[in-house]
C-alpha cells in the first residue's frame, strides 16, 4: 500500500507507508475530544489518522459548530460516544490519498459530507451515503487539525471560494434539501419556525427558489437582522405576541402554504401543523430527540403533507458551493464569531446557553 501525500507545509505528518504503516510519521495533531454528556470538550493530542481505502486525509481549514454537536454534549445524540471527535461542518485541503483514490488529488480544497458510504449501492450512487447500509458516521472529525473523509463524499471547492464559505456548505445544504423536498410553489407563503443556522439557511433558499412572503419565527429577536439579510420579509418574536397564529397570518396575508419546522423542540411539529393552511406542507428539519405529540385528526382534517428531511445529497453540496462562488455570499452573515482550537471548549460551553447571541461560530484549528 502506498499513501500519496504532500509535505509542502511540513505539517501533514504523513509519509509513504511500507505496507504495515510503520513508515507513518508519529507526530500528533491537536483535537477537541467529546468527554461525555455534561462534560463538554477537552483539547488533547491524538495521532494523525491514516486514510483508508477510498479515503483522503484533509488538513482542516475551518469548521463550524453545529447544533447537533451541542445536543451531543447534553446526551441527546446517540451517535456521539464519549472519546469521539465531533465537528462535521468543515472544509480543508487534501494532503494524503488512501489506496484506490482517483477522484481527488493532493492539494484539492474540499468540503466533505460527514458520511462515508460503500460507493456502490443505490444510495451511494445517488449521492446519499447516509442511507448506505454500510455507511460510516465515525470517519469525519472536524474538531481536529486533520480528518479522514471519503473521496466520493467530497466536493472540490470552486476556486475563489473562501474557507468561511466552504465551512458553511454543510448547514446550507440541509436547508436546500428541505426546500427542494417541499416542492415549493412559486410565490408561496412560507413560515420558518426557528432562527438557528438551519432555519436561516432555509429562508435563504426559499427566497432564491421562488417563495413569496417569508416569515421567520423565533423566541426572541436576537437574529432578526440576519434573517432579513438572508431573505425573510417578516420576523415574529414569540415573546412579543399573544397569539402566534394570528401574528403569522397577519405577516403573510393568510396561513402559510409551507411551514419549515427548524426549532427542534417538543411541540414544534404540532405547532407547524396548526399554522399551515389546508392541503399545505410541513417539512420537519429540527433535530429533536425528545418525544413529540400532536393530534393526527388536525393534520387529517387539513389533509396536509408532513415530511421529514435529515440532510442532503451530493448535488446539494455542489449547488451550494456554486451559488456562493457566483457571488451570493449573504449566508456569511450567520458567522458571528471565530475562535482558535484552544478556545473552543470555553466558547462551546457558552453556546449551550439558550440566550447566547451567537449564531454560527467557526473554529480555526491552526495557530498560523
Amino acid at each position: 500500500m502506498i499513501i500519496r501525500s504532500v509535505l509542502a507545509d511540513g505539517l501533514s505528518g504523513v509519509k509513504k507507508s511500507d505496507g504495515n504503516n510503520s513508515g507513518m510519521d508519529e507526530r500528533v495533531m491537536k483535537v477537541a475530544i467529546f468527554k461525555g454528556a455534561g462534560r463538554g470538550l477537552s483539547i488533547e493530542d491524538r495521532p494523525i489518522p491514516i486514510p483508508k481505502a477510498g479515503e483522503v486525509l484533509v488538513r482542516v481549514h475551518r469548521v463550524g459548530v453545529c447544533g447537533s454537536d451541542l445536543h451531543a454534549t447534553e446526551g441527546d445524540c446517540p451517535l456521539a460516544a464519549p472519546g469521539s471527535i465531533l465537528g462535521h461542518e468543515f472544509c480543508g485541503e487534501v494532503v494524503a490519498l488512501g489506496p484506490g483514490v482517483t477522484r481527488l488529488k493532493v492539494s484539492d480544497r474540499v468540503a466533505p459530507m460527514p458520511f462515508v458510504g460503500c460507493g456502490s449501492c443505490v444510495a451511494c450512487l445517488a449521492g446519499r451515503p447516509h442511507h448506505c447500509p454500510r455507511g460510516r458516521y465515525d470517519v469525519v472529525s472536524g474538531f481536529s487539525q486533520y480528518s479522514r473523509a471519503g473521496q466520493n463524499e467530497c466536493i472540490v471547492l470552486p476556486e475563489g471560494l473562501s474557507d468561511e464559505a466552504g465551512a458553511l456548505i454543510e448547514p446550507l445544504a440541509v436547508g436546500l434539501q428541505g426546500v427542494r423536498k417541499a416542492n415549493l410553489p412559486i410565490d408561496a407563503r412560507v413560515l420558518i419556525t426557528g432562527a438557528g443556522p438551519i432555519g436561516l439557511a432555509t429562508a435563504f433558499w426559499a427566497r432564491r427558489l421562488g417563495a413569496g412572503a417569508i416569515a421567520v419565527m423565533a423566541r426572541s429577536r436576537r437574529r432578526e437582522g440576519i434573517a432579513a439579510t438572508l431573505g425573510a420579509d417578516h420576523f415574529i418574536a414569540q415573546q412579543d405576541t399573544a397569539d402566534a397564529a394570528v401574528a403569522v397570518n397577519d405577516a403573510l396575508g393568510g396561513p402559510p402554504d409551507v411551514v419549515f419546522e427548524a426549532a427542534g423542540v417538543p411541540g414544534a411539529i404540532a405547532d407547524a401543523i396548526g399554522f399551515v393552511k389546508p392541503e399545505g406542507t410541513v417539512v420537519s428539519l429540527g433535530f429533536s430527540t425528545k418525544p413529540e405529540t400532536f393530534i393526527p385528526t388536525v393534520a387529517l382534517w387539513k389533509e396536509i403533507r408532513l415530511l421529514f428531511s435529515l440532510c442532503y445529497d451530493r448535488q446539494d453540496f455542489q449547488y451550494t458551493a456554486d451559488v456562493m462562488v457566483a457571488g451570493d455570499l449573504r449566508p456569511l452573515a450567520m458567522i458571528t464569531g471565530t475562535v482558535k482550537m484552544d478556545a473552543l471548549p470555553e466558547r462551546f460551553a457558552r453556546l449551550l446557553d439558550a440566550k447566547t447571541s451567537d449564531c454560527k461560530v467557526m473554529v480555526l484549528p491552526w495557530d498560523d
